[in-house]
This record gives C-alpha cells, sequence and structure tokens, in this order.
C-alpha cells in the first residue's frame, strides 16, 4: 500500500507556496483500464451502439430527466473501457465501465452485489436512463476499493435489480460531474451525489478533484491498454506539456465535460471556435453537427457503406487524407489520417470488408449551433492524453506516443 499521508503532505506543501491552479503530476492513485470489443454476440454496429448515448446528451436523460419508479488499469468493450473496482469488505471485484458522461456508480448488471458488514441499505431507489439503457435499484453506501488497496468508506452505489442494455459489464464507474447525479434518487430529486472522485477528495486521499485518462489505439479485440489517474496526473502517458482549456458555457454540454472548440479539416472550416461540444469516454467515435458532417464528408470525397454505416475511402483516397484540426483554447490538436480510421484489422468484427477503410467520424443529427455541435469519443481520446479538473472547471489535454503513430 503506497504512504498516502506522506503523499498528502507533499501535496499540500506544494499548494502552499504555488499559485493557483496547480497540476499534480505523477500521482500514485492510479488503475489500469481494460480496452474490450465486445463480439460475444457476433459483429456489432459501432452507430447503433452510439445512437441513444448521442441523444441522451441533447434531452438531459443521462442526468436527470425521463427516470425510471491514484490510477487504476482500464479495460474497452464494444469500445467500452472497464476497471476492475472493489466493493465491500470483504471486498467483491467487479468490471466497470469507465464513464466521463454520467456521475452514478453501481453495480449488478453480471455479478450480484455482495453485502458485507459495510453496507448499508439508505433505502433511497436509485435509477439513471443512457438513452436506451438504463438501471434500477437501491442506494447502498459501501466501501470502495480502487488499486492496490486504497478504500473510500461510505461511498453511494447503486445496487441495481431492473436493468436494460448493461450485457457485458457489472455496472458503471461515473466519473462525470457532480451535477449528473442530481435526480437520480427518485425520492429526493434535487439531491446530489458525491461521486467516487469527490469522495477521494473529501477523505484526504487526494487533494484536487482531477481524474487523468489514458487510453491507447489498438488492433486487438481485447488489451489492457488504458489507465485512470485520481488526483493528478501520470506523467509518463504524455509527451507534451497539458495545455487546459475552461469548461463551456453554453448548454447543454455544459452539463457534461464540455468544451469550446473550432475544427479544419485541412483548409476547410467545419466550425468556428464557438462550437460547443462534450468529451466521453463513453461513447465510441467522434461525432459532429450534421452541417461539418456534410463538409467533411465532400473534402474527403468519401461515400457511405451501407452494410457498416461509416464513410468509406478508396486507397487514393486515404493518401490524399488531410489532417482533422482541433483548435481547443490556444492548442490544435491534430488528427493524422491515419488517426481518422478504423483499425482495420478490426473490420469483420463491425461487418466490414478486411481490406476496406472507414473513417472513425459521423454524422451528430443535429445542426450546429445549439451548444450540442460534437462528441470526442474514445477514437479521439486514444491518441490524446486528457485530464478532468473539477477543482479548476477545466480539461486538459496532451500528446502521447500514440498521438501521430501509424497504428491501422
Amino acid at each position: 500500500m503506497f504512504p498516502v499521508a506522506s503523499l498528502l503532505a507533499t501535496l499540500l506543501l506544494a499548494l502552499s507556496i504555488a499559485g493557483s491552479p496547480v497540476e499534480i503530476r505523477n500521482s500514485p492513485i492510479t488503475i489500469p483500464i481494460v480496452r474490450r470489443l465486445n463480439t460475444s454476440d457476433g459483429p456489432i454496429n459501432l452507430l447503433q451502439c452510439d445512437k441513444a448515448r448521442v441523444a441522451a446528451v441533447k434531452d438531459g436523460s443521462a442526468s436527470t430527466l425521463n427516470r425510471r419508479a491514484g490510477s487504476i488499469p482500464v479495460i474497452n468493450e464494444v469500445l467500452t473501457y472497464v476497471a476492475q473496482v472493489g466493493v465491500g469488505s470483504p471486498a467483491t471485484t467487479y468490471n466497470l465501465a469507465v464513464d466521463t458522461g454520467s456521475s452514478n456508480t453501481w453495480v449488478g448488471a453480471l455479478t450480484p452485489y455482495a453485502k458485507t458488514a459495510t453496507s448499508i441499505n439508505t433505502g433511497q431507489p436509485v435509477t439513471v436512463d443512457y438513452g436506451s439503457e438504463y438501471f434500477f435499484g437501491t442506494e447502498y453506501t459501501d466501501t470502495v476499493t480502487l488499486g492496490s488497496g486504497l478504500t473510500i468508506t461510505a461511498q453511494s452505489i447503486g445496487v441495481a435489480y431492473e436493468i436494460n442494455g448493461f450485457t457485458t459489464v457489472d455496472g458503471i464507474l461515473g466519473i462525470g460531474p457532480l451535477g449528473l447525479t442530481a435526480g437520480t434518487l427518485t425520492n429526493a430529486l434535487t439531491t446530489t451525489i458525491p461521486t467516487v472522485t469527490q469522495n477521494l477528495n473529501s477523505q484526504g486521499h487526494i487533494s484536487q478533484i482531477v481524474v487523468g485518462v489514458s487510453f491507447q489505439p489498438t488492433t486487438s479485440e481485447k488489451v489492457t491498454n488504458g489507465e485512470l489517474t485520481f488526483g493528478g496526473t501520470d506523467a509518463t502517458k504524455y509527451t507534451d506539456s497539458i495545455a487546459y482549456t475552461p469548461l463551456t458555457t453554453k448548454s447543454p454540454s455544459s452539463g457534461y465535460w464540455g468544451i469550446d472548440c473550432s475544427i479544419t479539416y485541412g483548409s476547410t472550416t467545419l466550425f468556428s471556435a464557438t462550437a460547443a461540444g462534450i468529451v466521453d469516454t463513453g461513447t465510441s467515435l467522434i461525432y459532429i453537427a450534421t452541417d461539418a458532417f456534410n463538409k467533411y464528408k465532400s473534402a474527403t470525397g468519401a461515400t457511405v457503406d451501407l452494410s457498416v454505416g461509416l464513410l468509406t475511402l478508396t486507397l487514393t483516397q486515404y493518401g490524399a487524407l488531410n489532417d482533422l484540426n482541433f483548435h481547443i483554447g490556444n492548442t490544435a490538436y491534430s488528427f493524422t489520417r491515419n488517426a481518422q480510421i478504423w483499425p482495420r484489422s478490426l473490420n469483420t468484427y463491425i461487418h466490414g470488408n478486411s481490406n476496406s477503410i472507414y473513417l472513425v467520424v459521423w454524422d451528430l443529427g443535429l445542426p450546429s449551433g445549439q451548444g450540442y455541435d460534437f462528441i470526442l469519443g474514445m477514437t479521439f481520446l486514444e491518441r490524446f492524453y486528457s485530464v478532468f479538473d473539477t477543482t479548476n472547471s477545466r480539461i486538459g489535454f496532451a500528446t502521447t506516443p500514440y498521438t501521430y503513430t501509424f497504428t491501422n
């Protein structure tokens, strides 16, 4: 077990002599995450998996509407990144999807909740909708274990007994904004629930409410290639300094991990700097508003492959692809031509031809200018290190050893 007390003393000393905000590097509170492509039921439809998620943000159903009566490793399932989290004492280990687009933590979809001496039933019904998926259950407070023995006491946990759509994970590890928990307790619709990250802070394990997220592009169906870092960042996972941008004030993106961003493809402007959207580990692809998508489709020369539902390119068109540039704050993040395509070794898992080239940018289905213009999903986050900083109301990005690598 790492020396938490000495770590806190060091962090508090640093905070006392430095200005705000302070970036804390090399936090030892980390857990691995596994990237898993869920093919247990045969080939998958990426757009179908994301469709309800995309709509839920606009409708607000992932937070308060439409209710029913350190670092750790992470795994990706249909493109889901999954972390192993212990609940109870002695702990039962659950495989939980890592989600920045929601904030409740819950268990019981596959592995039943095991009550122990630390389990306390609050008697509160709890439910969260995730578009077409949802869970309904009872709130407990319990001990939660992250990584090598780091424990949070009296953490709110949803224990599911009615579930729709969660067939490959035990539940959700919610690391979204606190406001997304409002209304999830059906008998206390204005009450918010402290998240795992906030309780790490309030119980003295971390000095700032920050989560660093490291993913990597992969050509494998399942691989441990991610990491969550609580309370700071892991400087071994990125190659340049982290550039931060404030959270957007534009609704509905402002209710999530939302930012302002302009996007260009080569010399073509897809979005102006007034565009707002969200950064979401629970979405597989990159989605942009319909008018921007049509510009991108025209500029690349791509056509829609009806069997897969994604844009496809010829080899010649692929060779002519320009960088897709995300201008966030004062920094441009370039998405190379190789980063813009789905891993070809995984084509057959999405009903595709093994030799075809598919783009990972798709239509959001909404016009721009409504405060919800894009989603930067996992295919973006696999190329850039990301930092979700609640304490300072900002998100940060940095290049990694995989930002410009040729993986596809």
